[in-house]
């Protein structure tokens, strides 16, 4: 069983950072692909960045590309994004997914957490 929690979202400033993490509070030791995706108001949910078990491969969508990174901790069965120069374009609710490819699409994910709301103020 995968259970995702996400914590770390807030209201900020353009310009500001934030770090979001995701614990993986569950009882399954499965080896997953852990992703970030968001969804502003009236939008699709959107791939942000992915991260492959080991760690090792990362992915991000072009438009985040050089300003989020994605990281995970093992041993903490926890995953962070490092929000940087944030714009109030990334206003949205962010959700941790878990799966088993390194997929784009919100299908290619099999578990979800509840989602934390980031605001960015210009």
């Amino acid at each position: 069983q995968v259970q995702l929690v996400e914590s770390g979202g807030g209201l900020v400033q353009a310009g500001d950072s934030l770090r979001l993490s995701c614990v993986n509070s569950g009882r399954s030791s499965g080896r997953y692909v852990m992703g970030w995706f968001r969804q502003a108001p009236g939008k699709e949910r959107e791939f942000v960045a992915a991260i492959n078990w080991g760690g090792y491969r990362t992915y991000y969508a072009d438009s985040m590309k050089g300003r989020f990174t994605i990281s995970r901790d093992n041993a903490k069965n926890t995953v962070h994004l490092q929000m940087n120069s944030l714009k109030p374009e990334d206003t949205a609710i962010f959700y941790c997914a878990a799966g088993t490819s390194t997929g784009r699409g919100p299908r290619d994910y099999d578990y979800w957490g509840q989602g934390t709301q980031v605001t960015v103020s210009s």
